[in-house]
């Protein structure tokens, strides 16, 4: 298909990408149309008998709604529930209230018409400007204070709408409503970000990434706010203020924006070896994906579910994407910062305006209370992660972001989330740090959206109704009626309103808890390595190098040797040879893991952990095999070959990846038989780390051309490099000459599709077909880590 039969985003022409905005548009009577709604009548919950450190669990297995008793409480509430159907529009719906488009007439916030939007009022033409012009002061007062103060954290951030569905009732666990009925939808919103920069900064830097989740439930909003990362660097909010003073820029001179490399990180890194766990993970290409549509999502702590017998469960979230785990090149994600530093962002509205809507399932690994001590290590410790093995994460529901927002600030800047927004049926557990979330969130929204009153604008408001007797504060809109405003009262309605006790609302569940009250952490939070060595022996031995790579560049931009000397001893008890790797590039002495355990804040207990890796915690061979949404560059050049590329682009393009013609030039060239080809894009604008694999197509003349531009040289070199798949057809594999490639297919390095000319030349459909399915196979791979000798490739 030509470019001219399809648009900027690869669907053809007539169907726009802002078609399927459309399509979401509020329904009118009659014309509703609810979307489709994925069943899996397969599943079963049932947990694989764990692997318990201390004692064998029984199978988790659910029940049917049937079986479990019911409270007065849930008998109520199973009363007030909606009927089954589509629920993900209310949302949408709500906010419809609060949006405008633009009009022709231009007013002021009173509605008074603006006669003329270029000119203040003078005293003549070339006078004074006068105080009297009301207009001129509303409009400046106005734009004056249109920021508000970032966050402190996660401040960049981008986000969408959705959907999430329940495969399955969980009421065996929990009695939250959303997570009853699989043919109700719920609303939700999703904010991405990364921790450490500014609003400024860019997307692909080495960080941790938030992922947090707003569903709007009919029993009220339920925040999931997690990370990218299971774990975290400490293990008690006390602590969290000294770790975001480190990682931010240094106080005396402002840098480095969005980096941990630098001296007040590491120093406290050094410090304090509960982060050591983290710093694996960290270093792991899990702090630079590729896409937020490829990472998965944690809640991090522990939670419960509570049933309706009042029963609990602790509880691990997890969000497994759709489309896989992948990660980018270190090199290559430097560049795309400067490159284009709205990388993630562009990436996740794109695909969601062309209709190819991220997916997750939410996957939880559920212990019975009983169970709590069973493993060794501490439930309620952060810096700590179940194995899958010991306990399968069980996938009970999907969520689906469909819809971009339709004003970045209103809604993505102003989305307040909370982890304390729970509904009936979650709770929490005793998690130190998590406590400390519970207190700083609603502390740190009241200064960064005004008051109070934050749960009042339309982002953030739930979908059920509220009341309550808090008045009046900044920004209040809410108009409530009546002489009452507390409780309890009997002159609302003539009749005494009374809240005590009662057992319908939310039951915290009612935990015996230990005494003495004391500031001290439990000596089940002491082992601070066994962990991290667990996740270093399950990478993939690429993936190893990397983590080796990420610690020795960090740490080269630390200037104090003896910072850099403590890290690599607290490294020596991961593993002796990771610490000897890095420390060798370092200039400074061999890892001595004596002098790290006689230093303060080391503690020498260990846990035996029953397993010695866990493939989940590896990103290779993770996804489906499928290419959709994958981004291929066509390298073309006047003599281009167009009979074999329309073949195999269209081989591509079938399995789901977007292809665009990149060329020196916009415009058009001209194909060895005359064609006119459309390019999108030059090797300037748009340089190889936009995309996940390069075509090469044959043509000499066309191959002459780029053989001999640099750009377009190094274009393939640095996909190379960064372990890209790589398709030469015929006479393309030029291009990889200063790589000694030559055109013998069986030769042909990992991830690099060598395709002869005559099969391809000659309109061999079969052939070409082939050709493009070698190539798939290739991009499915995402990157060929074992690519040898990419460090002497000169890109």
């Amino acid at each position: 298909m030509g470019r001219a039969a399809r648009n900027r985003v690869g669907h053809p022409a007539g169907s726009s990408a802002r078609s399927y905005r459309d399509r979401l548009a509020l329904p009118t009577a009659g014309s509703a149309r609810p979307l489709r709604a994925s069943r899996r009548p397969d599943l079963k919950l049932e947990a694989s008998p764990a692997v318990w450190t201390a004692a064998r669990s029984p199978a988790v297995v659910l029940r049917k709604p049937e079986d479990t008793p019911m409270t007065q409480q849930n008998k109520a509430a199973a009363g007030r529930r909606p009927k089954p159907g589509d629920g993900s529009q209310a949302k949408q719906e709500q906010l419809a209230a609060f949006t405008s488009d633009n009009v022709a007439r231009l007013t002021t916030n009173q509605g008074l018409q603006v006669p003329d939007n270029h000119n203040s009022l003078k005293a003549g033409p070339r006078g004074p400007t006068l105080l009297e012009d009301f207009i001129l002061r509303e409009k400046i007062t106005h734009f004056d204070h249109e920021r508000i103060p970032e966050r402190a954290v996660h401040a960049r951030g981008s986000a969408a709408h959705g959907y999430f569905e329940v495969y399955k009732s969980m009421s065996q666990f929990t009695a939250a409503e959303f997570l009853q009925d699989p043919a109700v939808k719920t609303p939700v919103f999703v904010r991405f970000s990364t921790v450490a920069g500014s609003k400024g900064s860019a997307d692909t830097v080495r960080d941790v990434r938030g992922f947090a989740v707003k569903f709007y439930t009919q029993q009220g909003n339920y925040d999931l706010v997690g990370n990218n990362i299971p774990v975290f660097f400490i293990q008690d909010a006390m602590k969290f203020p000294d770790l975001v003073h480190a990682v931010k820029p240094e106080p005396h001179h402002g840098m480095p924006q969005a980096a941990s490399a630098h001296d007040t990180f590491w120093d406290f890194a050094s410090l304090m070896p509960e982060t050591t766990h983290m710093l694996m993970w960290a270093m792991s290409d899990r702090a630079i994906p590729r896409s937020l549509r490829m990472m998965e999502g944690f809640g991090v702590h522990t939670f419960r579910f509570v049933n309706a017998r009042g029963e609990s469960h602790f509880v691990k979230f997890h969000w497994k994407p759709k489309l896989g785990i992948h990660g980018l090149a270190w090199d290559e994600a430097q560049k795309i910062a400067g490159k284009d530093a709205d990388f993630h962002r562009r990436d996740l509205w794109e695909a969601i305006e062309a209709g190819d809507f991220p997916e997750w399932e939410l996957g939880v690994q559920m212990i019975p209370q009983d169970k709590e001590h069973a493993f060794g290590f501490d439930l309620l410790d952060p810096t700590k992660l179940i194995p899958e093995e010991m306990v399968p994460v069980q996938r009970i529901g999907r969520m689906v972001l469909n819809r971009n927002p339709d004003n970045f600030f209103a809604e993505t800047e102003q989305v307040a989330f909370h982890p304390g927004h729970v509904v009936p049926g979650i709770d929490f557990s005793n998690d130190p740090l998590l406590q400390g979330r519970l207190f700083s969130y609603t502390d740190t929204q009241i200064s960064r959206l005004g008051g109070a009153n934050f749960h009042e604008l339309p982002i953030n408001k739930g979908v059920c109704p509220f009341h309550n007797f808090q008045r009046d504060g900044m920004h209040r809109q809410t108009i409530a009626r009546g002489q009452v405003a507390y409780e309890p009262n009997s002159l609302g309605d003539g009749k005494e309103f009374r809240v005590d006790g009662a057992s319908a609302g939310f039951q915290s569940f009612p935990e015996e808890l230990e005494p003495p009250k004391l500031r001290r952490r439990s000596p089940s939070f002491d082992d601070h390595f066994t962990q991290a060595r667990l996740f270093f022996n399950s990478q993939s031995a690429p993936e190893k190098e990397h983590i080796i790579a990420a610690f020795r560049f960090e740490l080269s931009k630390v200037e104090v040797p003896a910072v850099r000397q403590r890290m690599v001893d607290n490294l020596a008890h991961v593993d002796e040879k990771l610490a000897r790797r890095v420390a060798e590039v370092l200039g400074i002495n061999a890892p001595d893991a004596k002098a790290a355990a006689g230093r303060a804040g080391f503690r020498a207990h260990r846990f035996t952990m029953p397993i010695d890796e866990s493939r989940a915690l590896r990103m290779a061979d993770t996804g489906n095999g499928s290419i959709k949404t994958r981004k291929v560059a066509i390298l073309v050049a006047d003599g281009v070959d167009s009979a074999s590329l329309k073949a195999i682009r269209e081989g591509i393009e079938q399995a789901g990846a977007q292809c665009k013609l990149v060329g020196p030039r916009l415009g058009t060239v001209a194909s060895a038989s005359k064609r006119q080809l459309d390019i999108d894009a030059t090797f300037v604008n748009m340089p190889s780390v936009m995309f996940d694999a390069v075509l090469v197509p044959a043509g000499a003349e066309g191959a002459r051309t780029l053989a001999a531009n640099g750009d377009a040289v190094h274009f393939v070199l640095e996909a190379y490099k960064h372990c890209k798949a790589i398709c030469t057809v015929g006479e393309g594999v030029e291009l990889l000459a200063t790589l000694g490639i030559g055109a013998d297919p069986k030769a042909a390095p990992s991830g690099v599709v060598v395709a002869a000319t005559p099969v391809t030349n000659l309109g061999d459909a079969s052939a070409a077909q082939q050709v493009a399915q070698d190539f798939v196979a290739a991009i499915a791979k995402h990157r060929h880590w074992d690519r040898a000798n990419v460090d002497a490739v000169p890109a």
